[in-house]
């Protein structure tokens, strides 16, 4: 059968000033009343049974987890002690899941993707589940890229696969490039962007995590024999922390021969970058996409984040990111990712985690 699992292990997040928060990101309403992680269990809650939608957050978000998804079984929010990466929490959901339902498929999901278009969704989701009940396959779902992103990593497309699925094998992954190399991995047409959205077994990513990262296999294994004890949360706590941190990504799938990938027939946003954040909000007559105070001059297409009693004007600007919160604010230039990245880098390297 098929379970939904959600990653919703995010940190605080600046992305919402006017909330004056440091709430993780998938709990907050940036596109009306429902949060991200609410509208993540929307798109599927009509085809995957709440007993089998799993959500894996952080220990210290569990109970705002509890209280948003108040559906989901309190046994299927999964508390990670400390942030491990992808690939112990998508083992740590597969090991879970193996147990109840041993030829379980679990469709892997952020919770901070906007994805409006359900039933295209499970179309999707629906190909790549005849896949993965074929064979062995680790199956993706790849975003063609509409402009030349920085901050996504991509994978290039390989032949395609026999089959009425429309997928084809995955040839290649690269990492987040610079703008030059984005350019030209969006004008070759063969390159797409990794949306982190997953199908395959249970069994199948297990045997993968076995193959290409033993640690981390081996370090989930010592948990096996408390699944369904009263001793559960004390092993989890004391063996989790030790295992190797690392992505799905880099652990498994740029490793793995059996990769595959379908292109999102769906529109796609990852609520992770201002120009997301941006494409997805309300605008005004000269395309500015303003929630606070605001007023203007002369300016077209920025994006303007304050709070209800700061005034934000602007004369003159176009293509810039303005953000005012309590205790510090950003200018920038909306198309340069990368430099944003290196301000992040730089931030933490000068001791100013504090203010991100």
């Amino acid at each position: 059968m098929l379970h939904a699992v959600i990653m919703a292990g995010g940190s605080g997040t600046r992305f919402w000033p006017a909330s004056r928060s440091n709430r993780p990101k998938q709990f907050l309403p940036l596109f009306g009343d429902e949060t991200l992680l609410q509208g993540t269990v929307r798109r599927i809650a009509g085809w995957i049974a709440s007993d089998r939608t799993w959500v894996v957050t952080n220990q210290a978000h569990a109970a705002e987890t509890g209280r948003e998804l108040p559906a989901i079984p309190a046994s299927n929010i999964v508390r990670e002690p400390c942030g491990r990466n992808t690939a112990p929490c998508i083992g740590l959901a597969a090991m879970l899941i193996a147990q109840r339902d041993p030829n379980g498929v679990m469709l892997v999901m952020p919770a901070d993707h906007r994805i409006e278009q359900a039933n295209l969704f499970r179309e999707a989701v629906e190909r790549a589940l005849a896949i993965v009940e074929r064979e062995p396959a680790l199956v993706l779902f790849g975003i063609r890229p509409n402009y030349p992103s920085v901050s996504f990593g991509y994978f290039e497309r390989g032949a395609a696969l026999p089959g009425g699925e429309k997928a084809f094998r995955v040839a290649s992954f690269r990492e987040k490039p610079d703008r030059a190399k984005a350019e030209e991995f969006v004008a070759a047409g063969r390159f797409f962007w990794n949306s982190g959205i997953f199908v395959w077994k249970a069994s199948t990513i297990l045997d993968a995590l076995r193959q290409f990262e033993p640690d981390v296999f081996e370090g989930l294994a010592r948990l096996r024999p408390h699944l369904g004890t009263g001793g559960w949360d004390h092993a989890l706590a004391a063996e989790f922390p030790g295992i190797k941190s690392i992505s799905i990504d880099y652990g498994v799938l740029e490793r793995a021969d059996n990769v595959m990938m379908i292109e999102a027939p769906f529109d796609w946003d990852d609520v992770g970058s201002w120009q997301a954040l941006g494409r997805q909000s309300q605008t005004d007559g000269e395309g500015n996409a303003a929630q606070g105070l605001f007023c203007s001059v002369d300016s077209r297409d920025c994006i303007i984040r304050t709070t209800s009693d700061h005034l934000i004007a602007t004369i003159g600007m176009s293509d810039c990111i303005v953000v005012h919160t309590p205790d510090a604010t950003l200018v920038a230039r909306k198309d340069d990712e990368e430099s944003i990245r290196r301000l992040v880098q730089t931030l933490r390297e000068r001791g100013y985690e504090r203010f991100l």
